[in-house]
């Protein structure tokens, strides 16, 4: 049986230099993702979320990346989960998306913020009837006593919007994490990684730099 110490894996797929990443970060995460999409990687927008509790306790968890525009990166859940809380008590986040199949990560930091009820709801009614009816259902994130909690809570909402559209509960909805560091990183031979990074500075712009691994 193989040793935890001793699974490693070489990586030499490929290279990054700050020739390849152009200067908005934006741009070349989406031509990062589409490659992903290309290379056919199972749930490509899957990234792990970090966020801090108000007593510094930081949180991670795999939520899905549902929007992409120059202001940042959307998610969307319950407002009233752990996750909400602590969001509205720290408003700062970090992501991290993981495409093992191209031996590369995605490190995001920044602020976070509720996107407008306009986009939640253009959102929310793209999403499919059983999963509108299960952000009614579920108290994210409390304690339930057992599973039929939720069936019942299920049964009930079905039934109460069987002849009807499904409104968007009022504790659900988007963030958006507007970044201030983007950093790409690529697995190169020996652990001698490529890493990019790039810096909102106070005009707005972006700054690059070379990272060492």
């Amino acid at each position: 049986m193989l040793h935890i110490t001793d699974i490693r894996k070489d990586y030499r797929l490929s290279a990054l230099d700050e020739d390849i990443t152009g200067n908005d970060p934006i741009a070349f995460f989406r031509t990062w993702f589409k490659e992903g999409e290309t290379a056919q990687i199972t749930e490509i927008n899957a990234m792990t979320l970090a966020t801090v509790d108000a007593k510094s306790q930081p949180h991670a968890r795999i939520v899905l990346l549902k929007g992409l525009d120059q202001q940042g990166f959307v998610f969307f859940t319950n407002y009233d989960s752990a996750k909400g809380h602590e969001i509205g008590a720290t408003p700062r986040a970090a992501l991290l998306f993981f495409w093992k199949e191209l031996e590369r990560q995605v490190r995001i930091e920044g602020s976070i913020e509720k996107i407008s009820t306009e986009e939640s709801d253009n959102y929310f009614k793209s999403r499919p009837e059983g999963s509108r009816i299960g952000a009614w259902a579920s108290p994210q994130s409390r304690e339930i006593a057992d599973r039929s909690i939720l069936d019942r809570n299920y049964a009930r909402y079905e039934e109460e919007f069987s002849n009807v559209d499904i409104p968007r509960p009022p504790h659900w909805g988007g963030y958006r994490v507007v970044p201030h560091h983007i950093e790409f990183w690529q697995g190169r031979a020996s652990r001698m990684h490529d890493r990019i990074l790039f810096t909102k500075n106070a005009a707005g712009n972006w700054d690059k730099s070379r990272l060492a691994p």
